[in-house]
């Protein structure tokens, strides 16, 4: 009999090995498609089978994939969202062809254009900042100014907060502007402009599996201009009346883009006129999420999704009451990472995990994105208060060192 296999489109080098550990739990056999498969460390540590293939283009993905099947029962594909949802789309262009479970492609399109996306759920009367949409200096300062400054610009389709910043005054704006168009902004589509409301207030996620809300996160982010996270906390300090509104919005969110199979991952702020939607994401959120979601509650995001992947029955049911804060590592300057030790955060009572995603004497070079993030430290208890305490604690043990670069001017 033929091994099940489940095809994973790309890695993560955050959550991949999740995948992959979950898939071997479950009594499969992964295998990543991959443009460069050496980009995914895990996969040579664990010698993970890995085909390279050009994963941009979904005849060659089909072929791949074809071929596979003669030597395996391919029970499921799936992959993973970054950048932009790309690939994400492609997985459910594959699932079609090949008749398997998966994610409705047209959706996940939707949501990739965030214009399109902010079209749509102001149709069906989502509550969301204001918003227009620009390509030039020119329209991107006629926006602003019918918006009223701040404003957040960001490109109509990426993730991670790639190339979002908030813009304070005209001169931000111009500067920002000129960097997005410029040719130093990657980019997923066409050169498209978001100009958007600065909606001030906490900032709370709501983690979904089909058309179930598992619960509501709640992050800090470090100084303005950019959104890089530094704390995250699971579930989220919020009244039954604040989360019931979230998860009402939530599930309008899903109606309105033809969103309800699998992960979804929707942002908000709690403005002055309540909670307004941010971004709706049609996939599990990277980083930090799915392993809080599952040290909080006892439910495993990953496992779950590749079930649904490969048709088995999912169990969303909490087995547990607890709180987990993840404190990110994020460097305060750019230069050359010496050392980083992290053993005696590890060792801490309260801390379920440290996990460092670069390794020393990694060159830094800031981006004021996710990018900056260099690891993660999660604890778990039953208080909020403690939770966050103990991340704090072990963040303050960890030892690290960063030369700068030579400033090649003097």
């Amino acid at each position: 009999m033929a091994r099940r296999a489940l095809i994973l489109v790309e890695g993560h080098k955050i959550i991949g090995l999740r995948y992959v550990e979950a898939a071997h739990r479950l009594g499969l056999h992964p295998i990543t498609l991959s443009s460069d498969p050496t980009q995914y460390g895990y996969l040579a540590a664990e010698r993970l089978e890995a085909v390279q293939v050009d994963t941009e283009n979904l005849d060659a993905l089909i072929h791949e994939c074809s071929r596979l099947r003669a030597s395996y029962d391919i029970a499921g594909l799936t992959g993973f969202g970054s950048p932009g949802e790309s690939f994400y789309a492609t997985v459910g262009k594959l699932c079609r062809h090949f008749d398997l479970p998966g994610p409705n492609p047209e959706s996940i399109e939707r949501c990739r254009d965030k214009f399109l996306q902010r079209q749509l759920l102001a149709e069906a009367g989502v509550p969301m900042p204001a918003y227009r949409l620009a390509s030039d200096l020119t329209e991107v300062e006629s926006s602003a100014a019918e918006i009223g400054l701040p404003v957040v610009v960001k490109p109509t389709a990426g993730s991670g907060s790639r190339g979002v910043r908030l813009c304070r005054n005209a001169d931000e704006l111009a500067e920002h502007t000129t960097y997005l168009l410029g040719g130093k902004h990657i980019w997923w589509s066409s050169r498209r402009i978001l100009v958007e409301e600065f909606a001030q207030g906490p900032y709370y996620c709501a983690e979904i599996m089909g058309n179930e809300v598992i619960g509501i996160g709640a992050t800090e982010f470090g100084p303005p201009p950019y959104f890089v996270a530094y704390e995250s906390i699971f579930p989220a300090p919020l009244t039954d009346d604040e989360q019931e509104r979230i998860a009402d919005i939530s599930l309008s969110c899903l109606r309105a883009l033809g969103l309800g199979w699998g992960p979804t991952n929707i942002e908000f702020r709690w403005t002055k006129r309540g909670p307004v939607v941010i971004e709706v994401n049609p996939r599990l959120a990277g980083g930090s999420n799915p392993r809080r979601v599952q040290l909080a509650f006892g439910v495993d995001l990953i496992t779950e999704h590749i079930k649904l992947v490969i048709s088995d029955k999912c169990n969303l049911r909490r087995r547990r009451s607890h709180v987990a804060a993840a404190r990110l590592l994020v460097p305060d300057r750019d230069g050359l990472l010496d050392s980083i030790d992290c053993d005696r955060a590890a060792a801490m009572p309260g801390v379920a995990e440290v996990k460092l995603y670069v390794e020393p004497m990694t060159p830094i070079v800031r981006k004021g994105d996710c990018q900056d993030t260099v690891g993660h430290v999660i604890a778990v208890s039953a208080c909020p208060a403690e939770t966050k305490a103990i991340a704090q604690r072990a963040v303050d043990l960890i030892d690290w060192s960063i030369t700068p670069f030579p400033n090649l001017g003097d």
